[in-house]
């Protein structure tokens, strides 16, 4: 598959604000999750990420085209945390997420744990969370009626 990463600057924040919106807004209008949702944030959240100094937000570039983004943070110099992920919807169902992980974690191979949150009613993500070796962690938060976001874990 050809992907690859590339680091995103201040000039890549207004599309990926857009892109944000545009994959976040069918799980909000779903879930109703209008407090918690990356469709519902300013575009200063997706600066911030862009200039975090314990982290980045990357592009995800498939055969050149931009599909997505993936912010990683660390909290300590070998926990990972990846969040938010996104990739447009006309290009779900790819592998382009799996291959956005790998990626990501081969980039930082001093990492011993990578973690993450995502909605438990959204089984196409836990499945390839799972499939990916993260685990369920006890970690649950019910936002609403509608959902509950859970946390994962994979340790290297």
């Amino acid at each position: 598959m050809n992907l690859r990463l590339d680091k995103a600057t201040d000039s890549d924040a207004q599309v990926i604000f857009d892109m944000q919106v545009k994959s976040f807004m069918p799980l909000l209008e779903k879930y109703k999750d209008a407090d918690t949702s990356p469709a519902n944030e300013p575009i200063e959240n997706v600066i911030k990420r862009i200039n975090y100094s314990t982290g980045g937000l990357y592009k995800i570039l498939h055969y050149e085209v931009l599909v997505g983004a993936i912010c990683i943070y660390w909290k300590e110099e070998t926990k990972f945390w990846i969040s938010p992920m996104f990739i447009l919807p006309e290009y779900q169902g790819r592998g382009i997420a799996r291959k956005a992980i790998e990626l990501i974690e081969e980039q930082f191979p001093q990492a011993t744990t990578w973690e993450l949150r995502t909605i438990l009613e959204v089984k196409r993500n836990c499945h390839l969370y799972e499939k990916m070796g993260y685990r369920m962690t006890d970690e649950t938060k019910r936002l609403n009626e509608n959902m509950t976001l859970v946390g994962y874990k994979k340790i290297c």
